[in-house]
């Protein structure tokens, strides 16, 4: 048996080329297989790759995907972020215990089948939902999902579960999903149609300072959510010092709410793929890397199909459409289930096979990114609006939104409303027509731009949708007046806890006591005084957390104590008799009474 897994172990590290930039496909690949990663398998890997054992398990013990521990034959991750709770997400799992007799966080006896729970999977718009394996079943109700595990049972095919495809691309032979797009509203940018190579060609006319000369006077955004100006990011990278330059496409929406990219990732890769080649051309890469999330497998097959056929098109390789000596290409990076790996530097730990670790800056990563060479990190949507910049000209683009967010956004629009999908709107919308396009339902509160984000009432309804007023990265999670604030942002700080790295004390301990102090006001036994703790604890944080999760992650706090103040004011009293009311005398008594055989007289009431 020891002999036919390292057999087996060394041809998935010489596939790979022994190399130990590659952990994340070598160790997802030894999971695939042989539905963990065993002690015994970490050390023959750290040998294959000539690494040490320690950096292999360090990689297995951060990524949610991957366990030292067997996991069953088929893996039910169940979404349980705050959108699928409110679509009954809890009424699913109690139908899937009881069908297979576990509880989450266990397999069966049999070893078939193992239950978890997991964060955002990209498909708020059709909850509930939850991943088999890598088949994406949505739309998930008591009924399906025991009829789910009875098919299983039968069939033994998670492939069987798939009886009616969704539309575009999720219909493709090499998709084959039950995902709908739900595209409520296409706009000028990201769903006008582009042929493969339009914009490439146009661009290599050019030189490639005036490239970014074109992105920069189109004012183009990053649109991640951080805005930071893309020509400028791309300037500092082609500046950089270094003989070759890294490409890399951020592919790794993990924030709740957030599916948008999943939807061009389905419809329009090409776009997406000619804005990244065009970026090599521009900065001088011949690298281009796509961070895919874990949760997206299903779409790699579709994705490497479409690349395919850019290489025998000449749209990447060598001497792309005879432009001699710039050569491109791209590959895929899987992820393997980690929140934090869409910070741009946690990303690149990933690809160089390391765990999802942010790293120090400076330096930036346009100066020492990828294999410490100048990288520029972009998003899914920033790549398309490049590839159409260079198309139609960087005053078109420039004409529409506001005056510092040029262009559209693309919106994941979910929660409270009767129209939940993906819109692409001009910057400058105010939250209120969203909403009216939405349907919302009796809107009491929005999250804009996920947890991280912030949550808005009513008196901030006619803000606008931009980067210089309530920007976002594309999350937009409704809830209507039966929803509690407070319970919400719980939520979101439970999701900040559980996806922390744990490398700084701010992040890892400050979340913790924020979330903890929140529940103590929730139960109705806080003071007006812990307003004013957790409004301190927050910004201490935030201004003291090493990357932008623990920057960001009291928001949900920090955002509901702004604008719904109130609400947590009901639940505060004021401390006259000095003792604490989280304090149980007869709780702390216990002990004592039980070994002294009596109760107390003094607080024998």
């Amino acid at each position: 048996m020891a002999e036919n897994l390292e057999k087996a172990i060394r041809e998935i590290c010489e596939l790979n080329g022994n190399d130990h930039t590659r952990m994340m496909d070598i160790v997802r690949e030894v999971q695939q297989r042989f539905g963990r990663v065993s002690s015994e398998a970490m050390d023959f890997i750290a040998d294959a790759v000539n690494s040490h054992r320690v950096e292999v398990e360090s990689v297995v013990s951060f990524y949610s995907f991957l366990s030292e521990k067997q996991k069953g034959k088929f893996v039910i991750r169940l979404c349980n972020d705050v959108i699928d709770k409110m679509h009954g997400v809890d009424n699913v799992a109690q139908a899937f215990r009881e069908e297979l007799g576990i509880d989450f966080g266990e397999s069966t006896p049999d070893g078939k089948f193992t239950l978890e729970w997991t964060a955002c999977i990209g498909m708020c718009d059709q909850a509930p939902a939850a991943l088999v394996n890598d088949k994406m079943i949505t739309r998930l109700s008591t009924d399906s999902a025991r009829e789910i595990i009875k098919s299983l049972k039968a069939n033994g095919d998670e492939n069987r579960l798939t009886h009616l495809l969704g539309d575009g691309n999720n219909a493709n032979l090499l998709v084959n999903s039950m995902v709908n797009n739900n595209i409520r509203e296409e706009g000028p940018v990201i769903f006008a149609k582009l042929d493969a190579g339009k914009a490439l060609h146009k661009a290599l006319a050019m030189s490639a300072v005036e490239v970014i000369k074109d992105v920069k006077t189109a004012r183009l955004r990053g649109r991640g959510g951080a805005g930071f100006p893309t020509g400028m990011k791309w300037e500092f990278t082609r500046a950089a010092e270094g003989d070759e330059k890294v490409v890399i496409c951020n592919a790794d929406e993990g924030e709740p709410g957030t599916f948008k990219d999943r939807v061009v990732l389905t419809e329009r890769p090409d776009l997406m793929f000619e804005g990244m080649t065009i970026a090599g051309y521009a900065i001088g890469a011949q690298t281009g890397v796509v961070y895919l999330r874990a949760e997206y497998a299903y779409l790699r097959a579709f994705l490497e199909s479409v690349l395919a056929d850019r290489r025998n098109n000449n749209l990447l390789g060598n001497n792309i459409l005879g432009k001699e000596g710039f050569n491109f290409d791209i590959r895929i990076q899987m992820g393997a289930g980690a929140y934090i790996c869409g910070e741009e530097t946690a990303l690149i730990s990933s690809c160089e096979g390391l765990r999802g670790d942010p790293k120090n800056r400076p330096p930036f990563p346009a100066q020492k990114g990828y294999l410490a060479n100048p990288t520029s990190v972009n998003n899914v949507e920033t790549f398309c609006c490049v590839a159409q910049i260079l198309d139609k000209g960087a005053g078109w683009f420039a004409e529409m939104g506001s005056t510092g967010s040029t262009g559209t956004k693309l919106l994941s629009i979910s929660g409270d409303c009767t129209r939940p999908g993906v819109y692409e709107l001009p910057f400058g919308i105010l939250v209120g027509d969203m909403l009216e396009k939405a349907g919302a339902e009796n809107p009491y509160a929005v999250q804009v731009g996920g947890p991280s984000g912030q949550l808005i009432g009513k008196a901030d309804f006619q803000r606008t949708i931009c980067y210089d007023d309530v920007a976002t990265g594309g999350s937009v999670m409704i809830f209507n007046e039966d929803r509690n604030p407070l319970e919400i942002a719980h939520e979101f700080m439970e999701f900040f806890c559980e996806e922390s790295c744990g490398y700084c004390t701010p992040c890892r301990a400050g979340n913790e006591l924020i979330k903890e102090r929140l529940e103590v006001i929730m139960k109705g036994e806080g003071t007006p005084e812990d307003l004013d703790y957790l409004e301190q604890l927050g910004k201490t944080v935030a201004v003291s957390s090493r990357c932008g999760l623990g920057q960001t992650s009291p928001n949900p706090v920090l955002s509901s104590l702004k604008n719904f103040r109130g609400e947590y004011e009901k639940l505060v009293k004021e401390n006259k008799d000095g003792m604490q009311r989280t304090f149980d005398i007869h709780k702390a008594l216990a002990t004592g009474e039980e070994l002294q055989g009596r109760k107390s007289v003094i607080y024998a009431d």
